[in-house]
C-alpha cells in the first residue's frame, strides 16, 4: 500500500486491501487511506461491510451483476441485500 502513494497514481484500486487485519488495525489502516486517497478516485474492492461503509458510491454485486447501488445511507434505506448484510453484521450473526 505505501508503495502505491509513493507514485502518486490519480487513480487507486484497492482489492481486499485490509482483509488479512484485525479489526483494530483495519480502523487505523483506513483512517489513514482515507487521508492520503483524498483527490484521487478509488476502487475499493471488499467483502467487509466496514472498510466501504464511508465510499461515496457503493456497488452490491451479485450472481448476476449489480444488485444495488448507493452510499451507506442510501443503501440501508432501500431494506434490501445491503441493509440485511449489515444488519447481520452489526446484530453478530455470521455472514
Amino acid at each position: 500500500i505505501a508503495r502505491v502513494f509513493l507514485k502518486n497514481p490519480p487513480i487507486l484500486l484497492l482489492d481486499e486491501a485490509t482483509s488479512a487485519l484485525d479489526n483494530e488495525s483495519e480502523i487505523l489502516v483506513g483512517q489513514s487511506l482515507d487521508k492520503l486517497a483524498k483527490g484521487r478516485t478509488t476502487l475499493t474492492i471488499a467483502h467487509r461491510l466496514t472498510t466501504i461503509q464511508n465510499a461515496d458510491r457503493i456497488l452490491v454485486l451479485g450472481k448476476d451483476g449489480i444488485e444495488e447501488e448507493g452510499s451507506h445511507a442510501e443503501l440501508l434505506a432501500k431494506k434490501g441485500i445491503y441493509y440485511r448484510l449489515w444488519n447481520g453484521l452489526v446484530s453478530g450473526q455470521t455472514l
